[in-house]
């Protein structure tokens, strides 16, 4: 059995991936997914830098066009796409191809993701409203500060990619802190079941048990 392999072309815009993948599903006889946080929506046809039409023609594409921007997309969402997809490609090919500038969508698809935690209504409002009062140069200070080594691969001129960073950054310190709270609650039981049996409380109320028999 042969193995199989993703190719991933990644950088900014205006390198040429677009057409480097294609030189290379076209050589591999083979398919592209798209790993770009934009071109997946239909109604987007500006400012995004889908493939033209006649690439698409020249090669099958995943994640372009694939979804509305009504519908909600993640990194999360795009790691099970991408997954499926080249599940799809590896029946016909033992290559697949992946192109795009999205750091976060390869890194899920290659590493996968944390399991994310759901986010209560108090930490979501209090950042929208952050944000709103402060603008973008704030949420990026926050996102930058409270986790340096995400920064580096984030969307970082787009807010609503920042915004759900920083709700999931702030979610996770909260439960860091209840779960040391909780830690150090078990902790002074555990001391003071201690004292008890060995510091002398125990013995102390066993005689006196006994003198009242």
């Amino acid at each position: 059995m042969q193995n199989k392999t993703v190719v991933i072309v990644c950088g900014p815009t205006a390198i040429g991936k677009t057409g480097l993948a294609i030189q290379l599903a076209e050589h591999f006889k083979t398919k592209i997914i798209s790993a770009d946080s934009r071109q997946c929506y239909q109604e987007l046809t500006i400012g995004v830098a889908k493939p033209l039409n006649e690439e698409l023609r020249q090669v099958q594409h995943y994640f372009i066009n694939s979804h509305s921007i009504h519908q909600d997309v993640n990194a999360a969402i795009f790691e099970q796409y991408a997954l499926d997809a080249v599940q799809q490609i590896f029946q016909q090919s033992n290559i697949a191809i992946m192109v795009g500038g999205t750091g976060l969508y390869i890194k899920a698809f290659c590493e996968g993701l944390d399991n994310i935690p759901n986010i209560p209504t108090t930490i979501r409002n209090a950042i929208q409203q952050q944000y709103d009062a402060n603008g973008l140069a704030w949420l990026q200070e926050q996102v930058q500060l409270k986790d340096p080594e995400f920064w580096q691969t984030a969307e970082q001129q787009n807010p609503h990619r920042l915004i759900r960073a920083l709700e999931v950054i702030e979610e996770n310190e909260k439960l860091k802190e209840e779960a040391a709270n909780k830690q150090q609650s078990i902790m002074e039981i555990v001391d003071r079941i201690k004292q008890y049996f060995v510091g002398g409380e125990f013995t102390a109320h066993l005689t006196k048990t006994a003198e009242m028999m």
